[in-house]
């Protein structure tokens, strides 16, 4: 049986705050400023800054949701052994001037 996926079901009480707070999370791994970056959702082909995500700080590592489709595009887990970064979407980096 398969459950329908809806936006509501994904953020409900949940407690998010916007991509802006990836800043200093994502800034060693991307060159300038990172929520500037253009993020394509692989779930609903939207496409937005990371400054428009949905994050949530409060996960086991934070998750990272398309602000239209609440599907995961980024997730950023810290471990003993390193720093993960999982992407499910399609980011562009603009040339830095």
């Amino acid at each position: 049986m398969t459950i329908p996926y809806t936006y509501a079901s994904a953020t409900s009480g949940d407690r998010y705050v916007d991509g802006n707070a990836l800043a200093g999370l994502l800034s060693e791994f991307f060159p300038g400023d990172p929520t500037l970056h253009e993020c394509r959702c692989g779930t609903c082909g939207s496409t937005e800054p990371l400054a428009r995500a949905l994050v949530y700080l409060n996960c086991p590592g934070t998750v990272i949701r398309c602000p239209h489709c609440a599907a995961v595009i980024l997730q950023l887990t810290t471990t003993p052994a390193g720093t993960y970064l999982t992407i499910t979407a399609t980011l562009h980096f603009p040339p830095q001037p």
